[in-house]
């Protein structure tokens, strides 16, 4: 057995404390926002400015959306530096948004000097009591030789089990304070396995099966572990399915890919799922979208017998008193998993009746063939995406109706190639695209967003700016807040208040930051459009913005808002 060493450096501050044990914590990039609280963090990593990048963004949200984007990409902890009060509540979108997606985050915040804490002081916040629900741990450093230890612990926290954000408090004191104390090793992520036992009652349950159903979520998969599961699936002929936001576990054009339970759920893939005699859950939380507001799966006792596989403990039980639960990490598993092959002939033709239902789902919207298609068809927009787009281009959305679009019509080729949210947090979609063009350069990055979605973090197209990232954004355009309009309309027929929007000039918005504009009002000016958009992203290395002039009648794929509201008139 061997034992990791540490150094002890002379005597320094905690800002370079700080910034040295994110270097030994495999660091190479921090999205932040600067302020004064944390000025001793900065001086520190300048010394570190070859080997940890720090991504200058323009507001607390997008940083803490690009953090959640990182690490969702490269798989290692995102890293998110903001300011005390102002800066920290702007954060804390991000922060929500990686605790509900299971995503691992070590967020630093600027604080009061311990001097002044509880007094109110300028900006103060007592961020346990503030992050207390959104992360799995919250801890403020007042002692600067123990810096270390909180930081490493902090990453060790974030990446083992289920994974997620944690929060460190940084008086601005103690950050100027001077220490000699050893340096922490780099961390190491923490997962269980499943027990041999575990993986033969699986195998036992599926082969009495007649009606299996696998369903995918959940963080922490590699491209192995995808891979494991393929072949687990190829070899039992099992239909596979991916929960809401997480298409991009099984490639899509596989012939086992029948579709992703979430908003908008194909009704026969619904079905599926509630008449199956076992559903294998590998991954996801089987939480309120992936189960319809809880009835694919009845509460507590599914009628389907259950297997729950997550990779935290507590997760277990909580909602669904599952017939076999194995607490593992997805690469375990799935790795277990290759072996496992049982007689297959009860549902021999499933996969086929069930994939025909996926592929007749992503034809032509019923609401197009029943009349006149709108003046620019994003049916159309999506299959020109088809044809222009490599396979393992990255999409990236917000949240509203127009992410339907992708959500259900693009074809996802494999792990890290869809970057979204399950929290439906608006704003998400720009700055998640800005840090795969930054992670990633040399891949097609494209982000959906709506036009209330962009403007929530919309000016972060100066960061990719800046930073020469070169995603291309295509705004759809209705003049109004979609999702919450669909509703409205569907409850209060006609009563509209607080869902329409007046809208900039979005291409002209797009080339202020020195990127490419243009505007689309037509299904045949899609093309063009696109193919200059991509051309300019790869020879400027600058973003690019298609702007689409969406018929509000369009909102959603089954339905035009007339439809809706005379639906709910009829309630």
């Amino acid at each position: 057995m061997t034992h990791s060493t540490t150094t002890t450096p002379g005597a320094r501050s905690g800002g370079r404390i700080l910034a040295d044990t994110l270097a030994l914590q495999g660091v190479d990039t921090v999205f932040g926002v600067p302020g004064e609280s944390y000025l001793a963090v900065l001086d520190g990593l300048y010394g570190h400015r070859e080997q940890i990048r720090f991504v200058t963004c323009r507001q607390e949200g997008g940083a803490a959306f690009m953090a959640d984007a990182w690490a969702k990409l490269t798989g290692k902890p995102g890293v998110v530096m903001v300011t005390r009060g102002p800066g920290a509540s702007n954060a804390a979108v991000g922060v929500h948004a990686a605790f509900q997606d299971s995503v691992p985050m070590v967020v630093f915040v600027g604080q009061v000097g311990t001097d002044f804490i509880d007094r109110e002081a300028f900006q103060e916040i007592d961020y346990r009591r503030m992050f207390g629900q959104m992360a799995k741990w919250v801890a403020q450093i007042d002692r600067v030789e123990r810096l270390p230890e909180y930081v490493a612990r902090a990453f060790q926290v974030a990446t083992s089990g289920r994974m997620g954000p944690v929060v460190l408090a940084l008086p601005e004191d103690m950050l100027m304070r001077q220490a000699t104390v050893a340096d922490a090793a780099c961390h190491r992520p923490v997962r269980a396995s499943p027990g041999a036992v575990q993986i033969d009652a699986l195998a036992g349950m599926l082969a009495r099966a007649h009606r299996p159903f696998v369903l995918l979520g959940g963080t922490g998969w590699t491209p192995q572990a995808c891979d494991d599961l393929r072949v687990f699936a190829e070899a039992n002929r099992l239909p596979v399915a991916c929960a809401f936001r997480f298409q991009d576990l099984f490639d899509n054009r596989h012939p086992n890919y029948v579709g992703d339970v979430g908003i908008g759920v194909n009704p026969k893939l619904a079905a599926r799922l509630q008449q199956a005699d076992l559903a294998l859950a590998i991954g996801p939380r089987l939480g309120e979208i992936t189960t319809s507001g809880y009835t694919l799966l009845e509460v507590p006792r599914p009628r389907q017998s259950l297997v729950h596989v997550h990779a935290g403990i507590e997760e277990l039980g909580r909602v669904y008193q599952a017939d076999l639960m194995i607490a593992s990490g997805m690469p375990e598993f799935a790795a277990a998993l290759r072996a496992v092959k049982v007689d297959a002939s009860a549902w021999t033709g499933s996969v086929a009746a069930a994939r025909a239902e996926y592929e007749a789902w992503q034809g032509r919207p019923a609401v197009y063939l029943s009349g006149a298609p709108p003046t620019l068809d994003l049916w159309e927009v999506v299959q020109t995406l088809k044809r222009l787009l490599p396979a393992d281009a990255i999409l990236a959305n917000g949240a509203g109706n127009f992410a339907t679009w992708a959500n259900r019509f693009w074809p996802y080729a494999g792990l890290r190639t869809l970057l979204s949210t399950t929290s439906g947090s608006m704003g998400y979609g720009v700055p998640a695209a800005v840090a795969a063009a930054i992670a990633q350069p040399q891949r097609t990055v494209v982000c959906f967003a709506g036009d209330g979605d962009f403007l929530m973090n919309g000016q972060e197209l100066a960061t990719a700016a800046q930073y020469g990232a070169a995603p291309v954004v295509i705004v759809f355009d209705n003049g109004m807040y979609g999702t919450i309009r669909m509703h409205q309309e569907r409850e209060y027929p006609s009563r509209v208040l607080g869902t329409e929007l007046a809208n900039p000039d979005f291409a002209k918005y797009g080339e202020a930051f020195g990127g490419f504009g243009v505007c689309v009002e037509r299904t045949a000016g899609f093309e063009p459009a696109m193919r200059a958009a991509l051309a300019y992203t790869r020879t400027r290395r600058l973003p690019a913005l298609v702007h689409l002039k969406v018929d509000p009648q369009a909102i959603t794929p089954n339905a035009t808002l007339d439809a809706i509201r005379a639906s709910g008139a009829k309630r």
